[in-house]
């Protein structure tokens, strides 16, 4: 890794604690993460000249809260009477107290605050959490940074007007709120993991910033099983990268992937996360999904792969956290245990749900369980009409792919028929 990989890294690291300290000592969002932000951007400037301070996230604290002091001095005067108190000193490098601790969750909870969308949960969350500029978030939604930048401002906006404060949620709330965090950190990973358009299958920068946020929660909150599930599930997942596509970017399904091409480590890590989650927590959702893809990547072949045990499992997940994504593979697991037909059938039950109706992978699961249960050419224009409906050029390219297959055996076919 080079010195600026380092630099960035530790940065990165270093920007929400850097954000919690100042958030606590001053309040107001948007006046802190813009002070953080300076600080980065000063620290990106002086460090690879001058070296890395010895305690580098007092460093941070120090200069944003210059900043933040001179921010306050050229606002009006009502501004000033509010936040004077809160900045009469300024603190000096290595002034950190005993109770500037790190507060990653603290300021993960503010960012996914129920005020906001899920969108711009994400959206603050990598901005502020994940230490991404407002330019890196655009590009990880695919839009101009002119139009990420006042979105961010309007959640910024939204919490602040919700009068939320920098603080650990009440009891009561926080198992609802902390659901709220990994369902973004979940959605940061799977939009990285296979990108919803564009012309790559994946995002690498953001499975790996989900996998960094997710480890930051389990090091705060080690016994939650759910914690443990997803960082589990995240590794098990990403653990196949590598092998996902073929040397011209094409997607390689995981049955015909390389399997030498895995990650051992993150498998063997992931594997032991969510085998002591199940055994000493109450069983959740994301526990079932790392123990689904647990089951899948520790087949040596894919015809070894125990999908029978994947049916129970999917069966259960089913019962517990209901939505269409779970009953698809589910499809998938009784089509590979049951046969393709009776996977068919379960299928038919999201014609109606109006989540899954227009989504491309209803269409490309029938499809593929069409094509086992020989009915080749329902499967090719379920093939294409799930190209049609995905934004995503790999996934564009591999159903097309799949549906001229089926042209040239529907065609065979026919002629040994004549």
């Amino acid at each position: 890794m080079s010195t600026t990989e380092r630099l960035g890294d530790l940065l990165r690291e270093l920007a929400p604690q850097v954000l919690g300290v100042l958030l606590r000592r001053y309040g107001g969002f948007e006046e802190c993460e813009d002070a953080v932000q300076e600080a980065l951007l000063a620290a990106v400037t002086q460090w690879p000249a001058d070296g890395v301070p010895d305690r580098p996230r007092s460093w941070l604290v120090t200069v944003a809260s210059r900043r933040l002091i001179d921010q306050v001095r050229s606002e009006q005067a009502r501004r000033r009477r509010e936040v004077t108190a809160a900045v009469r000193d300024v603190p000096v490098p290595g002034d950190e107290k005993p109770g500037d601790q790190d507060d990653t969750l603290a300021l993960l909870f503010l960012c996914c605050h129920p005020a906001l969308t899920p969108a711009s949960q994400v959206a603050l969350t990598l901005r502020a959490v994940g230490g991404l500029t407002t330019a890196e978030v655009a590009r990880a939604f695919l839009v101009p940074e002119a139009t990420m930048a006042p979105r961010i401002s309007r959640a910024k906006q939204r919490i602040k007007t919700a009068g939320a404060s920098f603080e650990m949620p009440p009891a009561q709330e926080r198992a609802e709120r902390l659901d709220a965090v990994l369902q973004v950190l979940y959605l940061i990973f799977n939009e990285g993991y296979t990108a919803s358009s564009g012309p790559d299958l994946h995002r690498g920068e953001l499975t790996t910033e989900a996998i960094r946020l997710t480890r930051m929660v389990h090091r705060s909150l080690p016994d939650d099983g759910e914690v443990a599930g997803l960082l589990a599930l995240m590794l098990l997942t990403d653990a196949r990268r590598a092998a996902r596509t073929s040397p011209d970017g094409a997607l390689v399904p995981m049955s015909e992937q390389d399997r030498s091409r895995w990650d051992a480590a993150m498998i063997e890590e992931g594997a032991a996360l969510v085998t002591d989650a199940m055994s000493s927590s109450p069983l959740g959702p994301y526990q079932l999904q790392a123990a689904i893809a647990a089951l899948h990547v520790q087949a040596s072949r894919a015809e070894d792969t125990d999908w029978e045990q994947i049916r129970i499992l999917y069966g259960i997940l089913g019962r517990i956290a209901p939505n269409p994504m779970v009953t698809l593979n589910h499809a998938i697991a009784l089509a590979m245990t049951r046969g393709p037909r009776t996977g068919l059938e379960l299928l038919e039950s999201l014609d109606g749900d109006p989540r899954v109706a227009r989504h491309h992978r209803l269409y490309a699961v029938r499809a593929h369980l069409q094509e086992l249960a020989g009915e080749h050419a329902a499967a090719r224009e379920n093939y294409r009409l799930a190209a049609r409906l995905t934004t995503s050029l790999p996934e564009q390219r591999y159903l097309w792919g799949r549906a001229g297959r089926l042209d040239a055996r529907t065609g065979e076919e026919h002629t040994s028929h004549e």
